[in-house]
């Protein structure tokens, strides 16, 4: 059930996600998601995309340091308490989320949260015991 993220490594200087978004923009490949996280020396731009092959490919071509990392994109109630709901079952299994972001908007009534972890085969598993859905790629819409 996971996905495909991919993190780009981005040195910290005015335009280089603009570059980044144009190089994608001119391959016709569609964001899905984006997260972006800072160090003084550089950024981690954590993105999922449309078709995750041909990004990495793009990316790579193009000089930038990016790699792939497995992911969970997990439903969440669109609902005041949505969230609470998922982190409360993770906690009960004592999962650890290493980090945690939104996708942009669907058609049905879930948000999606994205979640690094450890063993995301595992916690998929807790989650769809407790009636959580886990979303596939093709779910989202993406290769």
């Amino acid at each position: 059930m996971a996905i495909k993220q991919i993190t780009v490594f981005l040195e910290n200087r005015a335009g280089r996600l603009l570059e980044i978004t144009q190089l994608l923009a001119y391959n016709k490949i569609d964001l899905r998601a984006l997260n972006i996280a800072e160090t003084t020396d550089y950024g981690l731009l954590r993105i999922i995309v449309d078709d995750s092959e041909k990004a990495l490919a793009v990316l790579k071509e193009s000089g930038a340091i990016a790699t792939t990392t497995d992911v969970l994109a997990v439903a969440v109630p669109n609902i005041p308490g949505g969230l609470n709901t998922l982190l409360q079952v993770l906690a009960n299994a004592n999962v650890d989320v290493s980090y945690m972001y939104s996708i942009f908007g669907h058609a049905d009534e879930n948000a999606y949260m994205i979640l690094q972890l450890a063993d995301a085969d595992e916690v998929a598993g807790i989650l769809k015991n407790k009636g959580i859905v886990v979303a596939d790629a093709q779910k989202l819409g993406i290769n």
